[in-house]
This record gives C-alpha cells, sequence and structure tokens, in this order.
C-alpha cells in the first residue's frame, strides 16, 4: 500500500509538564511528584502521531532562535518527521505550562511565541500542501494561516481535517474548505451551543465532525445521515494531555489509507487509547504496532 501523505499545519511549543496528586486551586501552592520537560504544541504533536501512525509527514509551522527551538526541532525530525520547511524565527518558542494530576486531568498554559509569527504560508509552503493526501491543522496558530491552507488543499483535492482547537471564530472560507472537523465537548458548545445530545449540530459547519469525549468514546456524523457512536478503549490513564492529538492523527492516516471514515475513527481511538498510558505529550504518542493492538472493528 502506497504510504499516505500528511501535511500538517499549526503550532509547535516546549511543554513543562508537572505531575501532582491535584491540580492547585488559585493561590495554591502545591508540591509536585514529577517533571518532563518534552516537545509539544498540537501542530507538532499530529506531525509526530501522524509519523509514527505510518504516514509520511511534512510539518509547517515556526520555532524560535532560543535553546528551546533547537530541541523541538531536532526532536520532531528524530520521529521521522520531515522539518525542512519549518521556519527558525528570532525571539522565544511557543511554551506550554501542564499541570497533570493523579487522574491524568490537566489544566494547560499556552504562551505563542513564535507560533504568532506564521502569519501567512510562502508558495512554496503552499505547494507542499497541495501535494499532500491529507492537509491536518488546528487553531494555535493565526486562524487566516490555516484558511489559507485548507483553501489551497481544497483546490487541490487534498482531504482538509480541522482540529477546531482552541475554539476561535472560524472564517466562512475555512469552513467551506474543510472536509471533516473534530472538536471535544466544550469546543462544540462554545461553537454550535450543543454537545452529546446533539452532535448532527456541528453539521452546520462541515459535511462530516467527531464529537470527541474522553473516556465515553466518540460521535461520528455527517450529512449523508451517519450518527455513530465509538466507544473508548480501556486503559489505565496516565495522563491525557497529547490524546486528542494522537487521534486527530491516525484518523488522518487511516482515513487517507483507504479506511472508510467509521472505521478511521474507530482506529483513532485506539491511537487516543494508546496515548493517555504513558506522561507527557510527543513522549506518548503511539507507534502504529500499539494502535493495532487496541484496535477494536465495529
Amino acid at each position: 500500500m502506497p504510504q499516505t501523505r500528511v501535511v500538517v499545519v499549526g503550532s509547535a511549543n516546549m511543554d513543562l509538564v508537572a505531575m501532582a496528586p491535584a491540580l492547585p486551586r488559585q493561590g495554591e501552592t502545591m508540591l509536585g511528584t514529577d517533571f518532563v520537560m518534552v516537545p509539544g504544541g498540537k501542530g507538532a504533536n499530529q506531525a509526530v502521531a501522524a509519523a509514527r501512525a505510518g504516514a509520511s509527514c511534512a510539518f509547517l509551522g515556526a520555532i524560535g532562535s532560543d535553546a528551546f527551538g533547537v530541541t523541538l526541532k531536532a526532536r520532531i525530525a528524530a520521529a521521522g518527521v520531515d522539518t525542512s520547511q519549518l521556519r527558525v524565527v528570532y525571539g522565544t518558542s511557543g511554551v506550554a505550562l501542564v499541570m497533570v494530576n493523579a487522574q491524568g486531568e490537566n489544566a494547560i498554559v499556552v504562551t505563542p511565541g513564535a507560533n504568532d509569527t506564521l502569519t501567512g504560508l510562502t508558495d512554496e509552503e503552499l505547494a507542499t500542501v497541495r501535494e499532500a493526501d491529507v492537509l491536518v491543522a488546528q487553531l494555535e496558530i493565526p486562524v487566516r494561516t490555516v484558511a489559507a491552507a485548507a483553501v489551497a488543499a481544497r483546490a487541490a483535492g487534498t482531504r482538509v481535517i480541522l482540529n477546531a482547537a482552541p475554539a476561535r471564530d472560524l472564517p466562512p472560507e475555512l469552513l467551506a474548505a474543510v472536509d471533516l472537523l473534530i472538536v471535544n465537548e466544550g469546543e462544540a458548545r462554545t461553537f454550535v451551543g450543543r454537545g452529546r445530545e446533539e452532535p448532527r449540530a456541528l453539521l452546520d459547519l462541515a459535511p462530516r465532525a467527531v464529537l470527541t469525549l474522553g473516556g465515553e468514546g466518540a460521535w461520528y456524523v455527517d450529512r449523508e445521515g451517519a450518527q455513530v457512536h465509538i466507544p473508548a478503549v480501556p486503559v489505565q490513564v496516565v495522563d491525557s494531555t497529547a490524546a486528542g492529538d494522537a487521534f486527530t492523527a491516525a484518523l488522518a492516516v487511516g482515513w487517507g489509507e483507504g479506511r472508510d471514515v467509521v472505521d478511521a475513527v474507530r482506529w483513532a481511538s485506539a491511537a487516543g487509547a494508546a496515548c493517555v498510558r504513558r506522561l507527557g505529550a510527543s513522549v506518548a504518542l503511539p507507534r502504529r504496532a500499539e494502535i493495532d493492538e487496541l484496535y477494536q472493528p465495529g
């Protein structure tokens, strides 16, 4: 089977992750139990996850000229991602401060740094988008850049998957180019005012949508009438930080390889489950064999 070509446009951050028994309340200082510093950012995570899931993947984004940027590029490239067009700009890289409690729940503060400089795409970057089988994007970079990538992809016949996180205003030209929308329940309520009680409301935004519900699985809906609940794969949760990124990337790879979209969601659910078993973001993203091990066909 030919290797699927996935292009990810998005953010790259250094994640500073602290484990503690509980998430601190406002004004509270708490002793933690562990600390790791790992590459993250939704774009970089999804690029690494796509490569580990078996795709040929290129990442379009921006890092700073600081030490974090050097480490980010080296780690992303080491995962098998093409970073030849990853921009290096003077200043700080994006940084995410992540707190994780004993149940694997998290609270995150992100400072965008270099990610905010990605205010457009070059002709070379747009050509890379057009040559892909699937474009994957999120909303941690300027929205107009996401829209430009999506419009170029749609014109070239490249599938467009938008993980609309964090929730932001979506311009009409971006929505018109999206083939499949992925959101969690909080994002769904921000966009359409409804969540699990009416996942089909998301079809006001895109022709296909996936509503992720963590340990309660996911809903897939489309304008042809499908409404399918995919149960979560039961595993011991250590850290849920990058589960959504593993899910999105695996869905892109599976769909690009020719799985029907519902089966691709099932495979993506296995990827998310494999991810939450380890601490950290990019270091927890599963390889293809781990996904296949947990995959549960319908």
